[in-house]
């Protein structure tokens, strides 16, 4: 099994899991509501927050990777 496939697999696992990324302090505010919609914006807010600096340093990671295996390709 190539290390791609592994990667695309254990990529869709971790976005196909639950996710409840509210503080303490948040989440006793908003389970005081009725309705839960504003804890359900609020939870995706968040984690849509924590999934930027990811992607970003994933990209970086890529370009960096992309570079040395070119420059490894040069040499050879």
């Amino acid at each position: 099994m190539q290390i791609k496939t592994i990667y695309i697999i254990l990529l869709l696992l971790f976005f196909a899991l639950p996710v409840d990324a509210q503080c303490s302090m948040c989440r006793a505010v908003l389970e005081s509501e009725e309705g839960q919609e504003t804890a359900k914006g609020i939870n995706n807010g968040i984690v849509y927050l924590m999934i930027i600096p990811y992607v970003l340093i994933g990209t970086v990671g890529y370009f960096i990777y992309k570079n040395k295996k070119k420059s490894t390709a040069l040499k050879q």
